[in-house]
């Protein structure tokens, strides 16, 4: 998979220093991979939800959430934001 972009990941590791190893192996993980659906995706991770067109991955236990958007047919990712679990839950992402 393509993942647009990675200034995004950095800029959430500089925010919260605690990512930097979960946000590697999942960048790690979807580079490599051949996701063609969730059903693929949650084979790597289970605990993926999709939440109208976004994807959202469960980061470092629940702490944190990566929102994407996956479009399968041109095997790219487009990273939204990182939220910690309290951000998320303010649901002002899905505007």
């Amino acid at each position: 998979m393509h993942v647009i972009s990675r200034k995004a990941l950095k800029e959430a590791v500089t925010r919260h220093a605690d990512l930097e190893a979960p946000l590697h192996t999942w960048y790690s993980i979807a580079k490599k991979a051949h996701w063609k659906n969730l059903t693929d995706v949650r084979q790597t991770y289970p605990h993926t939800d999709v939440v109208g067109d976004l994807t959202v991955f469960n980061i470092k236990g629940n702490e944190y959430h990566l929102i994407v958007k996956i479009e399968y047919r041109f095997s790219t990712i487009f990273i939204r934001e990182v939220l910690t679990h309290a951000e998320y839950d303010k649901d002002r992402w899905k505007s």
